[in-house]
């Protein structure tokens, strides 16, 4: 587990950790207070790498194709 926040992560970063936390969880090898920590650390990483994801899933789908189906430019994304 690094001391990185995990809102200045990238994807495979967090992705990466959190897998590392899952595994540490499963293994039930941690007193309880550091499997809170975990969990919560895991929480915070699911947060975001689910956010990412979302990001650049509107990146490609913003992404616009002329008639031959060849990348013509993007699309703006409306801000909810």
């Amino acid at each position: 587990m690094t001391d990185q926040p995990v809102d200045q992560m990238s994807f495979e970063d967090a992705m990466k950790e959190l897998e590392a936390v899952v595994a540490k969880l499963e293994r039930g090898e941690v007193p309880l207070d550091e499997s809170i920590k975990l969990y919560e650390r895991g929480a915070a990483l699911k947060a975001r790498c689910e956010k990412k994801l979302k990001e650049a899933e509107e990146k490609v789908a913003a992404i616009t194709l002329d008639a031959s189906g060849q990348p013509a430019g993007l699309t703006p994304i409306d801000p909810q």
